[in-house]
């Protein structure tokens, strides 16, 4: 192939193969036969490997070059790796190493069969699914072309990463393929009337929510509500006030928004008070702790995340998925490990600029735990035992505020201190960050007390 000689078969059976060059005249063939009777396995006999005929006679669109054998070819650039060369990069392997031109389509159908060949196929993944999971549930690791929906459930750490907690494979998004993922999820993390549980609006979710969680307060997606809004009211120029009023952290700015926006488009204003509900979108309404949620992004960094796995059979989509959890908690355990503040990374980088905007601020003692703030736009009463401030930063996201940090140095305690009555949160800690990187089975997640659901497109 490499010489672009095409061949023809002269015979081929059960115990005989032989070839040789298109052209009759050349000296070109190739002999073999099976080693003995009963073996599966050929051995060349004979072979002479010098043409003597005309180089016209050269092809490069081999004809010989089929999908199959391109597909074994290329098969090992696929092997311990999530992606490997598109169709165009096939083609560019098999002009380089193999002398040969083929079409795109080819190409395509090359590269799909090295993915069966490396990956196994849709058939067979389905068919060893269970075993799969038996072996899972074994090692204690947590655990056609038959499409379906990839199910996800994910929580947020400490250090604001992605916190992935479920996955599932249903035949496609309804009520009861939500309904049978819930009560699965609800297995290992139960059901609170503090867990706060983020999806869009999807009505297969919120029917399948209010069944399995009883107790759980379920919130609409900010940016599913703001797509709706436009689309149903082509009013995209009302964005920036109805942000204004989702991150609003005191019901005062959020009602001057709402003003703003029912004064310009009313029927948008009813939209989100009557069919919505502030309680769903709204942080400064939400009933539970959402910390600094107010999307489903994480989920959608998911579906980016396994974009080039998406066509691979289950089997091999769940080894991916494995894979990248692993190399994610032993990432993280190797970070926290190695930190020295009692805060993680990104929550440091949180509090480092409110030391110095609390700079100039006047605080006044109001008992032994209450302080008066003054300075900056707004005044704010601080309660370091209860982590409040009339703020309402300290009480939504529980990490201290401008206000509560001014409070803190005029109590002369240092605020990635305060963590033994108050008044940081115990899931912004260094050794709740440890915990939740090495947590892997079912039971205490040292992560933010909420959950995000989507689903990846088809798989």
């Amino acid at each position: 192939m490499k010489g672009n000689f095409e061949f023809r078969t002269r015979k081929s059976n059960r115990s005989l193969w032989i070839i040789e060059c298109i052209d009759p005249n050349c000296s070109w063939r190739l002999r073999a036969s099976k080693i003995v009777p009963e073996s599966t396995k050929f051995v060349i006999r004979k072979y002479v490997g010098v043409h003597s005929c005309s180089l016209l006679n050269r092809n490069a669109n081999h004809h010989q070059a089929t999908y199959v054998v391109i597909g074994e070819q290329v098969a090992p650039q696929y092997i311990g790796v999530e992606k490997g060369p598109d169709p165009k990069g096939v083609q560019t392997f098999v002009r380089t190493e193999l002398g040969a031109q083929i079409s795109y389509y080819k190409a395509w159908r090359g590269r799909k069969h090295a993915h069966t060949l490396i990956k196994g196929s849709p058939e067979q993944s389905f068919h060893v699914l269970l075993s799969y999971f038996h072996m899972l549930e074994k090692l204690n690791l947590g655990t056609g072309q038959y499409r379906g929906v990839l199910l996800v459930a994910t929580a947020q750490d400490g250090n604001g990463q992605c916190y992935p907690l479920a996955w599932g494979i249903v035949d496609s998004e309804n009520e009861d393929a939500w309904t049978w993922f819930l009560t699965q999820l609800k297995e290992i993390i139960g059901d609170t009337d503090e867990l706060a549980l983020i999806s869009d609006r999807a009505p297969s979710i919120k029917k399948a929510i209010s069944t399995v969680f009883e107790k759980a307060h379920h919130g609409a997606c900010a940016w599913h509500v703001a797509q709706n809004i436009k689309n149903k009211f082509k009013c995209a120029d009302i964005m920036g006030s109805y942000w204004s009023a989702v991150n609003a952290y005191r019901c005062e700015d959020f009602t001057e928004y709402m003003i703003e926006i029912s004064n310009r488009y009313p029927r948008v204003a009813e939209y989100l008070e009557s069919e919505v509900g502030f309680e769903k979108w709204s942080r400064c309404h939400y009933p539970r702790l959402r910390y600094n949620i107010t999307t489903t992004n994480m989920v959608e960094s998911l579906n980016s995340m396994l974009v080039n796995a998406r066509d691979f059979p289950y089997v091999a989509l769940l080894n991916v998925i494995q894979e990248k959890m692993s190399k994610w908690w032993n990432d993280r355990r190797i970070v926290a490990m190695a930190l020295t503040t009692p805060l993680t990374p990104s929550r440091e980088s949180q509090l480092r600029p409110r030391f110095a905007q609390s700079n100039g601020r006047h605080t006044s003692q109001l008992n032994p735990v209450t302080y008066h703030v003054k300075g900056g736009e707004l005044e704010s009463v601080v309660d370091i035992f209860n982590k409040t401030c009339t703020c309402k930063e300290f009480d939504i996201d529980k990490l201290p505020c401008v206000h509560a940090v001014a409070a803190a140095h005029h109590a002369q305690v240092m605020p990635p201190r305060m963590v033994m009555g108050a008044p940081i949160d115990e899931v912004h800690l260094r050794r709740a960050f440890i915990l939740a990187s090495s947590t892997t089975r079912s039971g205490s997640y040292a992560v933010s007390f909420f959950l995000l659901f989507g689903r990846s497109p088809a798989v």
